[in-house]
């Protein structure tokens, strides 16, 4: 797959929600890696937020079943 191909919105890791701290109108969160931790010890990790035509080199089509 080219990388003009690519998309987060297609791509196995994202997910067009998240929580209402990370809610974009055009975006959704990349599962790819763990959720960065903040540096407040009492802070919950966040999953990075990704606009829905971005892509990375993570990109993978194939969604796994759940």
């Amino acid at each position: 797959m080219s990388n003009e191909q690519a998309a987060c919105t297609d791509c196995a890791f994202f997910e067009d929600h998240g929580t209402e701290r990370q809610r974009t109108d055009d975006g959704g969160l990349c599962r790819f890696n763990p959720p960065v931790s903040q540096p407040d010890a009492n802070e919950h990790g966040l999953w990075p937020v990704v606009a829905t035509t971005d892509w990375c080199g993570h990109f993978s089509a194939e969604r796994r079943p759940v």
